[in-house]
């Protein structure tokens, strides 16, 4: 259970947090506004695990969801699962949505709506198709035969609310490049209109380095968004780190290491810089090739100034063997935080595990 804290705004459970290859630890987390109860509305955030899953974590904490008021209750995986309204799916990769379609059939509870970008639903579409899967999926509104209603986020900019109490805003990242071209991920603001101060956090997809796609950069317009916000109103992200160090650029197949992400906070913290010394005041919409030559801040400026913020590792891939008996996420979470203590950046670097009860 959720402690009181005023300042939380979100209440969020970690189904899964891993990148695979086990498929009873994929990404998928179920979310609320801290003030709200589970069975007034859930989204579901990712659909890697799902209600098998979830049905393991009970086992182990029948009380993972119990009600906050004097008549408290427990519930089972299945209903939990059918008090979700929503599911934000960042790009439809198997280990992303693998449980929102086996058990699109059997939901309980409202129809409910699949938010992601419209590429994202175009791919949803090939597996809904009546070969792989059933078509369990429309874009009608008004058809109740589909369990689920495909919902394209449009990147514009703006918030779109996804459950009362809760707004989304959807940028789009890269996830490496194959056969068909770029492949797209999503990186997601979610912000909690119910809080006085309208508290958010940011959620990351699969990431490719910009470092990697420097032709075509696009997680620096999540750190321009990002910055301004931090750490008041924007405190803590979520964001994969799949391999660990010393993986090779053409063997990253689209995701983060150590160094690069590394690099990206590095790019985040300049950006915090540029925001609170006002020299990037007004630009964070401009298309990036009118921005005005900036020079970067030295390594003494960037000292601390991500402080008060926390970095959730997620998605790390599992090995077939542990270094030195390690497992591999606890061997990645120590060397992002060697990291980023040597770069005197601040931040926070934890790791959402599975079966966590995280207040935001």
């Amino acid at each position: 259970m959720a402690d009181s804290d005023p300042e939380s705004a979100f209440d969020m459970v970690v189904i899964g947090s891993g990148g695979g290859p086990h498929e009873t630890n994929l990404s998928g987390y179920l979310l609320k506004p801290h003030d709200a109860e589970w069975d007034a509305g859930i989204i579901a955030l990712e659909a890697g695990s799902g209600q098998g899953a979830l049905n393991k974590l009970l086992q182990l904490n029948l009380n993972l969801f119990e009600s906050k008021d004097e008549a408290a209750r427990t519930y089972s995986a299945s209903e939990v699962y059918s008090f979700v309204r929503a599911f934000l799916i960042t790009h439809a990769h198997l280990d992303h949505i693998s449980s929102l379609v086996l058990s699109a059939g059997s939901l309980g509870g409202e129809r409910k709506r699949v938010y992601a970008l419209k590429e994202t639903l175009k791919d949803l579409e090939g597996v809904f198709n009546w070969r792989t899967w059933p078509n369990l999926a429309s874009y009608a509104e008004d058809d109740e035969n589909f369990k689920l209603l495909y919902s394209p986020l449009v990147p514009n900019g703006k918030y779109h609310p996804v459950l009362p109490g809760i707004s989304v805003q959807i940028v789009p990242i890269n996830h490496g490049t194959n056969e068909l071209g770029h492949h797209i991920s999503a990186a997601f603001f979610l912000r909690c209109d119910s809080h006085p101060s309208k508290r958010e956090f940011l959620f990351f997809g699969d990431v490719e380095p910009d470092s990697v796609t420097a032709a075509s950069p696009k997680t620096i317009n999540v750190w321009r968004k990002a910055a301004p916000m931090i750490p008041h109103a924007l405190s803590t992200i979520f964001i994969e780190c799949s391999w660990p160090s010393d993986r090779r650029d053409d063997m990253l197949h689209g995701h983060l290491s150590p160094e690069h992400l590394r690099d990206e906070l590095v790019a985040l913290a300049n950006e915090v810089y540029f925001s609170r010394s006002g020299s990037n005041a007004g630009s964070s919409q401009r298309p990036q090739r009118k921005r005005q030559k900036r020079n970067p801040p030295s390594i003494d400026q960037l000292q601390g100034i991500l402080t008060g913020f926390r970095v959730y590792i997620i998605h790390c891939k599992d090995q077939s063997t542990p270094q030195n008996d390690v497992p591999i996420k606890e061997v990645i979470l120590g060397q992002v935080r060697s990291l980023i203590e040597e770069a005197g950046l601040g931040a926070e670097i934890l790791s959402a595990d599975q079966g966590m009860y995280i207040t935001i």
